[in-house]
């Protein structure tokens, strides 16, 4: 699938790459000329790395290219399907059963039943005698034979890669390394993670799990690299390779291969940095975004134009991964989630998924359930004739039809369109909470917000979730379905550093301090700038951990920082100051006398990439009648034949009354009965209520 404006070739030209569970998506862009096209190609399944090649394919030949960035949902997948590497731990004596044992969390809340089986069997957890206290003091340095024996049983019982875990290592990793040595020395790959290295920060459990899930990611995804890698080569591709980090920011491949934990929401990561960028230059700061793919609908918040992040995440439960990332709320509610009724004669729509292979029963590979993208299409919201990508040529309405009826319309009593209008209803409840969840229940006003819907389906749901949850209005990318891919080309390259300072703020040691500033900022810095990518300057953003003394949990105190990356200098006043801001803004009091300490000290040093004009996506001046007659669409209990609109003819200022839909390659946006949809200048459709 093509965009409408012609590429030039030439080495200044960049590859966005978003591999999905159903499509490819990919956007090209000419930085010398401002040109780009889009396209989207099957994903394989198991096989991700011949989808992203036959998307670069479709594209046209790839020595002409000056870099590929990649969002890659590799590392996901195998985490979620538990098919990663057969992974070893070597850790201190009497700490083999820390990643067992995680926090005081179950896997049902209202039941004690339930059961978790760490991504490290037990007979792979071995102890080697040594012992570092809690202020870095070393009481049992590690024996060197010891932990290369260890090292030696597990190659034995068949590990691919070895986690390196001990106790207190974030205050000296001394031992860490020295075991590390010793497994390297006969360890047969270069599969060896230490937490000293990966998360060099206080709390055993997290620095275990995002440790250890760093190792069982390690053979998966430096395999994947490696024949992406050997293929480009093979191709003729000369230029740069970069991956997309959970937080946002891009990284070159070898940190991608040494550190595959950051990839865990690399493609949604990519998809908000886009939606942060359409949105800042339409002129909306507050945003919540919708990716709507074949099997999940990923939410995220973005508060005053800036992305919200979390240090953790916990991918599947008890896969906790600590490395700062982009805040994404997921449910199961994709184009491909399965409708059904279940014993009690409720209506349910996911979270099970027809994915890919077979996928909707429209799609006619044997799929024979019903799901969100065959309500649509029997509904008419989703033309049928209509081709999506390379995959299909059209879509069999009739089995989408058989399907609804057999397992929604008979159970319930309902018709073929009533049965799919109540599929859509469901998913669009399911939908709406998740959109509460990151807004309502988090303190934020949705009435404050425009939604910002992408993905393959975002846009067929988005004026019904607008109305549902009160969301001032709608704002529809250019290219909904390849919002993802343009991501990949926008994001910064960024480096993040963590190091426990563990300092009391009471009489603070500011000299320490700042040279622990200083010193992460120059460590930082140094791996955005040796990345091998141009960028216009480095930015330094420090933020400190910080808590009342007693308190479990840490509020993220922001410290500033001159853009040359020279740190101003923190003092007790202006760090209490900033404290005791943050903490009243997230708890609305504060705890006179009680003393503050700074636990954890980050540092994120952020290449900025050259400038994405986005005025590149917008319509060509128009003129021609983007109107492409009309079909029965099925709207509130009734077939309307409403007006169909080719959205990327729709010169810019173009207004369309609701009912009506518009057409794309990559998406349809459907604009419901009173409201209305505007271009602006950029390309995007604005969709908000009809004045009265």
């Amino acid at each position: 699938m093509s965009g409408e404006v012609a590429v030039a070739s030439g080495s200044a030209s960049i590859v966005g790459v978003d591999v999905g569970g159903t499509f490819t998506d990919l956007f090209f862009y000419d930085e010398t000329t401002g040109t780009f096209r889009t396209a989207k190609v099957a994903s394989h399944r198991g096989d991700e790395a011949s989808g992203f090649l036959s998307g670069l394919s479709a594209l046209g030949t790839l020595s002409s290219l000056g870099a590929i960035v990649h969002g890659t949902t590799v590392g996901t997948n195998a985490l979620l399907e538990r098919k990663g590497a057969r992974v070893g731990l070597i850790t201190t004596k009497g700490f083999r059963d820390v990643l067992e044992m995680r926090r005081r969390d179950r896997p049902h809340t209202w039941g004690l039943w339930g059961e978790y089986v760490p991504v490290i069997e037990r007979s792979m957890r071995l102890e080697v005698n040594e012992r570092v206290l809690a202020d870095g003091s070393l009481r049992i340095a590690v024996d060197f034979d010891e932990a290369k024996a260890a090292a030696r049983q597990l190659v034995e019982q068949g590990a691919e890669a070895v986690a390196i875990v001990f106790i207190n290592a974030f205050a000296n990793p001394e031992n860490e390394r020295k075991a590390a040595d010793a497994v390297r020395s006969i360890w047969p790959n270069e599969h060896v993670a230490i937490s000293s290295e990966i998360l060099p920060e206080i709390r055993e459990f997290e620095r275990s799990s995002t440790t250890a899930l760093n190792a069982y990611l390690q053979p998966v995804v430096g395999a994947y690299l490696g024949k992406i890698d050997a293929e480009l080569s093979k191709r003729g591709f000369k230029g740069d390779f970069h991956i997309v980090q959970s937080n946002g920011g891009v990284m070159a491949t070898s940190t991608a291969r040494r550190l595959p934990v950051r990839t865990a929401l690399s493609g949604p990561a990519a998809g908000v940095i886009a939606a942060g960028a359409i949105a800042r230059a339409a002129g909306r700061l507050n945003v919540i975004t919708g990716d709507l793919g074949g099997t999940s609908f990923d939410v995220s918040l973005i508060a005053d134009g800036q992305t919200a992040l979390s240090a953790q995440t916990t991918i599947d439960f008890g896969l906790v991964i600590r490395t700062p990332m982009i805040e994404i709320t997921t449910i199961g509610a994709g184009g491909g989630s399965i409708a059904s009724v279940d014993k009690g004669g409720l209506l349910q729509v996911g979270p099970e998924s027809a994915g890919s292979l077979p996928g909707p029963a429209c799609y006619g590979g044997g799929n024979m359930r019903p799901t969100l993208t065959d309500a649509n299409v029997v509904l008419g919201r989703i033309n049928a004739e209509r081709p999506i990508g390379d995959k299909l040529a059209r879509l069999d309405a009739e089995a989408a039809t058989r399907a609804i009826l057999a397992h929604v319309g008979r159970p319930l009593g309902l018709d073929a369109p009533r049965a799919a209008e109540a599929i859509v209803k469901v998913a669009n409840a399911r939908m709406a909470g998740a959109i509460r969840l990151v807004s309502i229940e988090r303190g934020h006003d949705p009435s404050r917000f425009t939604f910002m819907p992408f993905g393959g389906g975002g846009a067929l749901h988005a004026g019904a979730l607008m109305r549902e949850v009160g969301l001032e209005s709608v704002l529809v990318p250019r290219f909904p379905g390849i919002t993802s891919a343009l991501g990949c080309v926008i994001a910064d390259l960024r480096h993040d550093h963590v190091l426990t300072v563990n300092l009391a703020l009471d009489g603070l040691d500011a000299v320490l301090l700042n040279r622990h500033l200083a010193e992460t900022a120059r460590e930082a810095r140094a791996v955005v700038a040796n990345a091998g990518v141009a960028v216009s300057r480095i930015d330094t953003i420090f933020d400190l951990d910080m808590h009342y003394v007693g308190q479990t949990h840490t509020v993220q105190v922001r410290v500033p920082a001159e853009l040359d990356g020279e740190v101003r200098q923190a003092d007790e006043a202006a760090m209490r100051t900033a404290f005791e801001a943050t903490y009243l803004s997230e708890f609305s009091r504060l705890l006179p006398g009680v003393p503050v300490r700074i636990v954890t000290l980050r540092t994120a040093a952020i290449g900025r990439r050259p400038h994405f004009d986005l005025q590149a996506l917008a319509p060509s001046s128009g003129g021609e009648d983007a109107r492409r007659g009309t079909r029965r669409v099925w709207f509130d209990a009734d077939w309307r034949e409403t007006a169909i609109f080719s959205r990327l003819e729709l010169a810019v200022g173009a207004r369309v009354q609701g009912p009506a839909i518009l057409e794309q390659p990559d998406a349809t946006t459907i604009v419901d009965a009173g409201l209305v949809a505007e271009v602006d200048r950029f390309g995007n459709v604005v969709i908000s209520r009809s004045a009265m």
